[in-house]
């Protein structure tokens, strides 16, 4: 093994061992900045096999509020995902209604608790630990809606007899609050714009019926009641998805007597002839809070998600973002040299820093956050960091110092150490400045990851690493392949100096990135810095790599890094420059164009998406596609993920992906949105929003 990969491996062991061990290890409370949540357990021990009560207490912030099993016309139902333990389904108590303008939801304030019941296993043994673990995840919403998450977990002493614990009594309270099956008949009949339901029960003056399936029922529609001495009628409009006849509407029925509000679960056959009620179409209207539905849990498999991870990598190496990079590593494939080395180490740098990204992406999801492809760059700092380090490539390739290995050297013991020391920087840096990029099959493998445990994002974020190393590894072990490359040669000389301009430019653009992050104040401390660095350069490389030049190379260096202290984000700005036909996009915005009946297309990108901007330079901007747009009369609404923006993070998330770019089209009338693939062509996006009579560009 080269020397300078020695240190790597116990530090990668290290990580890996603490993924479990974190598991383990999660406490029973954790807080987000909206939610405090806890586990509270029945029980103060376990017996093996025993089955117990354990509640999910949630402390939710004034005027914020969860969801229900069904949110309503928005909204995603909390859920926990449990290791370590077999676990029942949520008990869920009986939601109120959130109405916000015409939007209708159901949830929860305060401080609900959803009851679970757990088993311990039946080969734990006495004297040993039970500790189950808890991913939780919610949709918290006030004005915005930002998805949330924390890792939970119990630590109780497994004994021979199971012993109640001291907060039996607050479990047994929240029991209480679980809607029990009603002890009265309900019938169900007919009615002209759903179903009406009755029951027996006298006194009722207020009555509401919760479905628990999305859809059976019309959220925003009134709920008529009509009591008498007798009972109670509700007339309940259906909704975009009414039970089939003979199929039971099941849900929770909530009636306030003079004895108080109970609620009760129901569940009553559809019966024949129910009409069809108002859906959200008809309803729809702007509001501050229109959250996309929630995406389905993805069914794709760890092997898929693994190979699709593979083959997305590999098309990475074809992205704009990657390329400048590879042709350094090409460069170096082609001098003499222990060929298998150098692809080694170029992989091992390459999976070196995917897992790091994977491992930060844990810790992130773990204290709360929703994060995604490419979250890095939504940080000023580590942008401005980033250009400093393609300036310093550049500056290295354009001659006035060396970085690694010198590309043409002899072989010699050390020349092969700093090749290999340079071949893994190379890899390290050719996955730092990936990640703007995305490509086809990465969407699915990222979604599929993200929604995972630790050690299965771990596995697909390798897999993509793989992929983006997996061209030179196959260079570095077939003979065969490196008859292709060129023979070693004076150009090489010349051609390394070419390579620093691309880098230069990826400056550039990363200053524009930049520019939209922190305005003018913060390209110019970021010019700064680049002169900081290149002054320490040129006084170290005129002195001769003396004592005195180093010290001045790497003080300008450390006085660059130290302005990003002053680096601060400034406000989005509401407006998109140079595109009077595009508005900013809003979930507001969206919903009172389609209830409108208009088409929309939206585009969800971002300054540091380079796919992003190669696909609005070859499409979107495109005089075609401009023409085909204002003829159909489309509105373009452009959503900004430069900075972390939660309402289109849960955007991308109900659309099953992990980062931009992101392309809906929604046709007039349309329930879904049709989604575009990443890479674009005029063609494409011209065929995509055509009307199906229209006739189809052959662009």
């Amino acid at each position: 093994m080269p020397s300078f990969l020695r240190p790597v491996v116990p530090l990668a062991l290290l990580a890996l061992l603490a993924v479990p061990l974190g598991a383990q290890a999660a406490p029973p409370e954790a807080a987000t900045e909206h939610v405090k949540a806890r586990l509270v357990s029945s029980q103060a021990a376990v017996a093996p096999g025993q089955r117990f009560t354990v509640a999910l207490e949630q402390d939710i912030k004034a005027h914020w509020h969860t969801y229900w099993l069904n949110p309503g016309d928005s909204g995603q139902a909390t859920t926990i995902t449990w290791s370590g333990a077999e676990a029942g389904p949520i008990q869920w108590p009986a939601p109120s209604v959130q109405a916000i303008g015409p939007i209708v939801n159901y949830g929860y304030e305060g401080r609900p608790a959803l009851l679970v019941e757990l088993t311990v296993p039946a080969d734990a043994k006495p004297g040993g630990r039970f500790q189950p673990g808890a991913e939780v995840r919610w949709l918290v919403c006030k004005d915005v809606c930002i998805p949330e998450q924390v890792s939970l977990g119990l630590d109780l002493p497994v004994a021979a007899e199971a012993k109640a614990g001291p907060d039996a009594a607050q479990i047994e309270e929240w029991r209480a609050a679980i809607p029990k099956p009603a002890p009265f008949a309900v019938q169900a009949r007919p009615a002209p714009q759903g179903v009406q339901l009755s029951g027996p029960t006298a006194g009722v003056s207020k009555a509401y019926f919760f479905a628990e399936t999305w859809g059976a029922v019309a959220h925003s529609a009134p709920q008529a009641l009509k009591a008498e001495a007798g009972g109670w009628t509700l007339d309940i409009p259906a909704g975009d998805e009414p039970v089939p006849a003979g199929k039971p509407l099941a849900g929770v029925i909530t009636l306030t007597t003079p004895a108080g509000p109970q609620a009760w679960t129901i569940a009553v056959a559809m019966p024949a002839g129910a009409g069809k009620g108002p859906g959200p179409a008809d309803l729809n209207a702007p509001t501050a809070e229109v959250v996309p539905p929630a995406a389905p849990q993805s069914d794709l498999g760890l092997l898929p998600a693994l190979a699709l991870a593979l083959l997305g990598g590999l098309i990475l190496n074809l992205m704009p973002c990657v390329f400048p990079v590879l042709s350094i590593k090409a460069l170096a494939l082609v001098n003499k040299g222990d060929h298998k080395a150098e692809g080694l180490a170029y992989t091992a740098g390459v999976l070196a820093s995917f897992a790091v990204l994977a491992g930060v992406l844990i810790a992130l999801r773990a204290g709360g956050q929703q994060v995604g492809w490419g979250f890095q760059f939504h940080s000023p700092v580590f942008v401005l960091v980033v250009a400093y380090l393609l300036f310093l490539v550049g500056l290295s390739l354009s001659g006035l110092f060396a970085v690694g290995g010198s590309f043409t050297g002899v072989g010699s013991a050390l020349a092969s150490r700093q090749g290999l020391a340079g071949s893994f920087f190379t890899g390290v840096l050719a996955a730092v400045v990936a990640t703007p990029c995305t490509a086809p099959f990465m969407g699915a493998a990222l979604a599929f990851a993200l929604a995972q445990p630790a050690a299965v994002l771990l596995a697909v974020f390798l897999a993509l690493g793989l992929g983006l190393a997996l061209p030179f590894l196959i260079l570095a072990f077939w003979p065969a392949a490196q008859r292709w490359l060129p023979r070693p040669g004076a150009w090489m000389d010349k051609f390394k100096q070419a390579l620093a301009f691309p880098m230069y430019a990826a400056v550039v653009w990363l200053l524009w990135v930049l520019a939209q992050q922190t305005g003018p104040d913060g390209v110019a401390l970021a010019l700064i810095g680049l002169v900081l660095i290149a002054f320490g350069l040129w006084w170290r490389h005129s002195s001769g790599a003396s004592l005195v030049g180093t010290g001045a190379a790497v003080a300008g260096v450390v006085l660059a890094l130290g302005l990003s202290a002053w680096i601060k984000p400034v406000a989005a700005d509401v407006t998109v420059a140079g595109e009077s036909a595009t508005e900013a996009y809003s979930a507001a915005r969206l919903a009172e164009l389609r209830a409108q009946n208009k088409p929309v297309f939206v585009n969800m990108t971002a300054s540091w998406c380079i796919s992003c901007l190669v696909n609005e330079r070859v499409a979107l901007s495109r005089p075609e596609v401009k023409a085909a747009f204002a003829q159909a009369g489309i509105a373009y609404l452009k959503g900004d993920w430069t900075r972390e923006d939660p309402a289109i993070t849960a955007v991308l998330k109900a659309h099953g992906r992990s980062g931009v770019p992101l392309y809906l089209y929604y046709a007039p009338g349309a329930a879904e949105a049709q989604v575009l693939p990443q890479i674009l062509t005029p063609g494409l996006v011209i065929e995509a929003v055509s009307p199906p009579t229209a006739p189809r560009s052959s662009t």
